[in-house]
């Protein structure tokens, strides 16, 4: 009797944390809302710096996302690079509707992390891992727009690997070689399409084509990855800029660097990709 209250006590604990957790995240939403209220009518790219500048100083939290069983996970009080970009699109997505709502925002989430989201039973593998091919479904969906070869981008070459090269780095790869094998599927699929980048260099000639509220996506020289970092692109003053969860700085940040100078600093970097959002 005892252990079977016991057991029942743990559900029971779980289930209230998981509850308060999404209570949270539901009054995150609704602060943002009312902070938005008076600026809804503004075009899409000044909505997703407003957004942004929302979760300044939000603390920098990795790996909120790996969770089991694969589930969306909604964390509106701890961000990474991704989970910014991610969240931020979602919730103007959802401020654009007639009737914003959280479930509305939860669904924009969902359809812009995942590459079959209107399954029953979400799999990590369907997770849009690497940010080339997150751009390149959310694109086809009419979401964003990969404008790097508009504004006078360069052909980029990329051969993925990295995770399913790594898998014990993963806790879902590791031990699981059906969800590997998918992954180098996936890889080869990614690898095979067409891809333009900004040289980090040449940022700065291209800076006028370069608009606020833009996704910027820092191209990795790393092997058998394609994106290290993402951020939003924003003007501060004459200053093109950005704003992103800094890993250094541990919180989400106007970053202080100009845009190419910061580039430049990043030594496994070699350039950048521009998307726009398109709602």
């Amino acid at each position: 009797m005892k252990l079977k209250y016991l057991i029942l006590l743990l559900l029971l604990l779980s289930f209230s944390a998981g509850n308060a957790q999404s209570v949270e995240d539901k009054a995150v939403y609704d602060r943002y809302c009312r902070a938005m209220e008076s600026k809804k009518a503004l075009p899409t790219g000044e909505l997703m710096v407003e957004t942004a500048r929302f979760f300044l100083g939000t603390p920098y939290v990795a790996g909120t996302l790996e969770k089991e069983p694969e589930d969306l996970v909604v964390n509106l009080r701890e961000l990474d690079c991704m989970t910014l970009v991610e969240n931020t699109a979602a919730l103007v997505r959802s401020l654009k509707e007639q009737h914003p709502s959280f479930d509305l925002y939860m669904s924009a989430l969902k359809g812009m992390r995942y590459r079959k989201p209107d399954k029953a039973t979400l799999d990590y593998t369907d997770r849009l891992h690497y940010t080339s091919d997150w751009i390149y479904e959310n694109e086809r969906r009419g979401y964003l727009k990969d404008v790097t070869k508009e504004i006078g981008g360069e052909p980029l070459m990329l051969d993925l690997f990295f995770m399913s090269m790594h898998p014990g780095s993963y806790k879902q790869l590791n031990g699981h070689p059906d969800r590997v094998a998918i992954m180098v599927a996936k890889e080869r699929e990614i690898s095979a399409r067409p891809y333009y980048y900004i040289p980090q260099d040449e940022i700065n000639a291209h800076a006028g084509k370069i608009r606020n509220g833009d996704i910027v996506c820092f191209v990795t020289t790393i092997r058998g990855l394609d994106i290290s970092h993402v951020g939003i692109i924003c003007r501060e003053g004459e200053k093109l800029t950005f704003i992103h969860a800094s890993t250094s700085k541990k919180q989400v940040i106007v970053n202080e660097e100009p845009l190419q100078e910061y580039v430049q600093s990043i030594k496994r970097n070699s350039g950048i990709m521009i998307v726009r959002p398109q709602f």
